[in-house]
């Protein structure tokens, strides 16, 4: 990449940040989302202990799935200290919490010439592994001059993302030259990485990592019960990762099945924790109950409604669910993760916006351990048939543990693609 290309990129973020500064500063101010300046500019980063693997998962989801990674690289190289970076503060505790320990935790930088190279030379990376699709010119640029190799791990095009990307490939295809290898989720993940520019020799489909997540401890589904405050045989549904909009559907969903099942309780954990509290309003405008998750299990009465204010307890939350409703699919977000609820062995609803996990969900609606809900009534009418049928909730369980069981593999693959193209290479 040319350095005129690189001097218009660093332009063009000097102004988005300068735009984004006030909404900074008001959620700083409102909301306690802290902005971790001069950390993310490098300034006084204390350098590491040697060499690193740094493992870069920008929030919550990337974090959760970056865990049976960790866990392989850590068990594969057991002398080499890891590093995980975040975006976001919310990440940063999910990181800081399962992978204590194991990995420490940075904040990623903002990517100016300068902060990139203070926290890569305080890093010294032994290679940089990014989840997802995390493209960073400036930082790429300064971990490649020091003869770091990259990869893409879990990799993705979306829908979404990937037409902005072909317009500017002629850009980003000297910016792809940076990355050693790409592992990419699919093969219309790896032919849309090729379309943009990167060799194709260099792009390798591993599956998704998500297939492969922490295994629940022993007694989980037991302490969950405790946790939330349920009696023994109470019924609990969870609508995850909800988006405005979402939630009212959701809560008039919930209260006509209360009609035929009264000790039905719904737990609702929206996508962004700082919606907390209009989640709450939406519940009581419709005169039920609401107990934030952060106040149980020490509260008193039992509420119709649990509105999940903590991050990183949705999936293991699941295991106590009678049915999963996933997010971001009423409304056109492109859906959320169905596969934790899967491997749970859960039967899933979701609406028809899923082009995010376009595959699973096909997948799962095929072999038939989940459906497709589009308004009030379907979303109704489908919890309430597998409220009244065990029988039927275990098989579509059953049905999607099976299909997603069958397609792990995907740590086994990217740890192989680290070891030949980032461990080997650094060790010629």
């Amino acid at each position: 990449m040319s350095a005129v290309v690189h001097a218009c990129y660093t332009a063009g973020l000097t102004v988005a940040l300068a735009a984004y500064l006030p909404v900074a500063v008001y959620r700083r101010l409102t909301r306690g989302v802290r902005l971790h300046l001069r950390e993310r500019f490098g300034l006084g980063a204390v350098p590491g202990q040697g060499p690193c693997g740094w493992i870069h998962a920008v929030s919550v989801g990337e974090a959760l799935a970056a865990a049976p990674l960790v866990d392989g690289l850590h068990r594969a190289y057991p002398e080499l200290p890891l590093v995980v970076t975040t975006v976001t503060e919310t990440g940063a505790g999910i990181v800081r919490e399962r992978f204590a320990g194991v990995a420490t935790h940075r904040f990623f930088p903002l990517d100016f010439p300068g902060a990139s190279r203070r926290v890569v030379a305080a890093l010294d990376p032994m290679f940089l592994v990014c989840m997802e699709t995390e493209i960073w010119p400036n930082t790429l640029r300064a971990v490649a001059r020091r003869g770091v190799p990259v990869m893409i791990a879990n990799g993705r095009l979306s829908d979404r993302s990937f037409p902005g990307y072909r317009r500017v490939r002629r850009f980003l295809r000297p910016i792809l030259e940076y990355v050693r290898v790409f592992g990419m989720r699919s093969e219309e993940d790896a032919r849309r990485m090729i379309a943009l520019g990167a060799p194709p020799e260099r792009v390798f489909v591993t599956g998704n990592l998500k297939h492969e997540p922490m295994a629940d401890a022993a007694g989980s589904a037991d302490l969950w019960r405790r946790l939330l405050g349920l009696g023994s045989h109470q019924p609990l549904w969870i609508a995850g990762s909800t988006h405005d909009g979402e939630e009212a559907v959701v809560l008039d969903a919930h209260r006509r099945v209360r009609a035929d099942h009264p000790d039905l309780v719904l737990a609702i954990a929206p996508r962004r924790p700082e919606r907390v509290e209009d989640v709450v309003r939406l519940v009581e405008a419709r005169g039920l109950k609401a107990t934030r998750r952060s106040d149980l299990p020490r509260t008193g009465p039992r509420s119709e409604v649990i509105v999940v204010d903590t991050v990183g307890e949705l999936a293991q939350m699941y295991t106590v669910a009678e049915v999963v409703f996933v997010g971001g699919s009423l409304v056109p977000h492109g859906g959320h993760n169905m596969i934790e609820a899967a491997l749970r062995s859960k039967p899933t609803l979701y609406g028809p916006h899923t082009a995010n996990f376009r595959e699973e969900a096909a997948l799962l609606v095929e072999v038939g351990a989940a459906a497709v809900v589009r308004d009030v009534a379907e979303l109704a009418g489908a919890l309430g048939q597998l409220l009244r049928d065990p029988e039927r909730r275990a098989q579509w369980g059953t049905a999607g543990y099976e299909a997603m069981a069958a397609r792990h593999g995907a740590v086994r693959e990217t740890l192989g693609l680290i070891d030949r193209f980032l461990v080997s290479e650094v060790s010629r």
